[in-house]
């Protein structure tokens, strides 16, 4: 009797600690995302992390959109954090060399000018409309976000030619480019509003 309650509780525990488990999407919110995420450069990338947001994006473009503008965003604010703290390190790590630092200190700032971009981009999303001011609200979402990926490219392009510890600009590298894609993707769904 006792391994039966002993069963029933640790199936209680996993039910209330993973309920995305079995709370999954419809299929058709599933196959909205992955057919969304076809026109994207990164289609996988796209479809691995819009997929969780499948109940409140439903069949709506505008909210798939804002899904992905939210977790770019986020990915940016992170990674900048952890370029931001590699940069601190960086100095300890780089041997002396100033450019290399200098490589990193300017890849803070490219990965701010990033979020800010994004930031702004999050706010016209929330307010677009189809209103008589849509297409230059629209055109303002896209040179943010495509401004943003220079942002990005330009960190990663000032990496490449510094004399950095290779573990270093490996992974402040990895994590921008991660960033890069899911921006790249981001504007692929901008486009297609």
């Amino acid at each position: 009797m006792a391994p039966c309650y002993i069963l029933l509780l640790l199936l209680a525990i996993l039910l209330s600690t993973y309920p995305a488990l079995f709370c999954t999407a419809t299929p058709e919110n599933d196959d909205f995302i992955r057919t969304s995420c076809g026109a994207t450069r990164y289609p996988e990338l796209c479809y691995s992390t819009l997929s969780p947001y499948a109940a409140d994006v439903g069949n709506s473009f505008p909210q798939l959109v804002t899904a992905a503008l939210r977790v770019t965003l986020d990915g940016a604010v992170s990674t900048c954090g952890a370029v931001r703290s590699l940069a601190r390190a960086a100095p300890r790590r780089m041997k002396g060399s100033e450019l290399a630092a200098g490589a990193v200190s300017d890849c803070v700032g490219n990965m701010k000018d990033s979020v800010d971009q994004l930031k702004d981009s999050m706010a016209a999303m929330k307010g677009l409309d189809h209103g008589p001011d849509f297409a230059m609200e629209l055109g303002n979402m896209q040179t943010w976000v495509s401004a943003a990926l220079t942002d990005e490219d330009t960190c990663v392009d000032g990496l490449e030619g510094s004399a950095m510890n290779g573990k270093v600009r490996d992974e402040i590298r990895r994590r921008v480019v991660w960033v890069a894609q899911l921006t790249s993707n981001s504007l692929a769904l901008i486009n297609r509003l």
